[in-house]
């Protein structure tokens, strides 16, 4: 910056909407240009080249959804990209209306203001977009099962009372042979599995009824569901498989530590990106939005909840493999230190702390 000082500094900041961007170039010596530009590539390429004639290498814009993203892929290389993350800049002082527009971000990027959220590439987007991909699809099978729980309970079967997972392989094999109309008899000496064969009357007395045939076709439609996101989740498995090779060394340290599988790992470095951007462990964790808030009162500096800034993902995941370490038999390090925190202070509150 120093090198320009004596220069007319400019920067042009972007308001972005779905259909449609407004830019908004202001310099140092109070110049002030404004235009509106389509999303579509042929007008992007137009915006490039008005910043290029204009003497403009500092554009703004605000990270909201993906909308930033085609702008990104135009202009990277060519200028000063800054994304701005909109929790931060709602709270620089100065700001008139509620509307995010143009020439605010770019008198903030003028004055240097802006902390610069990070940006994800290449392989680092791909793979987070995998791992995202992957959870939104686990959460629609996990409403599907549910649903079909219930119509098997409303026909008075009650399957997950005397089997562990209704959808595992012998829950699987009873279910699709009450479809198919075979003799419950049959069924139940048929199953894949001898700890459930030897379940024998007990699976029995969970089925009451038999089911009419609008049930089975439902019950086909929903399983027949659930399997064709079981594939596609297969698929991703193997892409995200693929994409996490080249960071073998990273996984083998995050497979070490105990509660952590494959599928949290990857997605809890997809959702870090390149550990490198952060000095400290410290500032890693508040990325995560996993450290404490901190306020004062009379005086004194009080720890609060967590801020839960940052990816709802890579949260959701390590409080997951939290979880499964509070549910080891072996009584790790990282047990003690739940247990400690669990008596004092409660179970929710220590597997956060964990």
């Amino acid at each position: 910056e120093g090198i320009m000082s004596g220069k007319r500094e400019k920067a042009c900041g972007v308001d972005v909407h779905s259909k449609f961007i407004m830019a908004t170039i202001l310099s140092t010596d109070g110049l002030k240009l404004q235009k509106r530009f389509d999303t579509s590539q042929e007008d992007l390429l137009m915006f490039k080249n008005w910043l290029k004639e204009n003497g403009c290498h500092k554009v703004a814009l605000e990270s909201t959804g993906n909308y930033w993203l085609p702008i990104y892929y135009v202009l990277e290389g060519s200028v000063n990209f800054i994304l701005a993350n909109a929790y931060q800049i709602k709270h620089i002082p100065g700001r008139k209306t509620d509307a995010l527009d143009s020439e605010w971000l770019a008198e903030i990027c003028l004055k240097n203001l802006i902390t610069p959220s990070r940006i994800f590439t290449g392989d680092y987007r791909e793979l987070r977009s995998l791992t995202r991909t992957r959870e939104s699809l686990i959460k629609v099978r996990t409403k599907i099962k549910n649903q079909v729980t219930h119509e098997l309970e409303a026909a008075c079967i009650k399957l997950s009372s005397a089997i562990s997972d209704v959808f595992g392989k012998s829950g699987r094999h009873i279910v699709d042979g009450l479809l198919n109309g075979i003799d419950l008899d049959a069924i139940l000496d048929s199953v894949p599995s001898k700890k459930v064969k030897a379940n024998k009357e007990k699976i029995r007395a969970t089925i009451q009824a038999s089911l009419s045939s609008s049930q089975i076709t439902l019950l086909r439609s929903l399983l027949n569901t659930i399997d064709a996101i079981t594939r596609q989740i297969e698929e991703i498995d193997s892409k995200i498989l693929e994409k996490i090779s080249s960071r073998s060394e990273d996984m083998k340290i995050a497979l070490s530590m105990p509660g952590m599988g494959f599928i949290s790992a990857s997605t809890i470095l997809a959702e870090i990106g390149d550990f490198r951007d952060f000095s400290s462990a410290n500032k890693l964790a508040a990325y995560c939005g996993l450290v404490p808030s901190v306020y004062q009162s009379a005086g004194k500096l009080i720890n609060g909840h967590i801020t839960k800034h940052g990816s709802p993902h890579i949260r959701g995941m390590i409080i997951e493999v939290a979880h499964a370490i509070i549910r080891t038999k072996r009584i790790s390090k990282l047990k003690k230190f739940f247990l400690r925190i669990k008596a004092r202070r409660g179970a929710k509150i220590g597997i956060v702390a964990l």
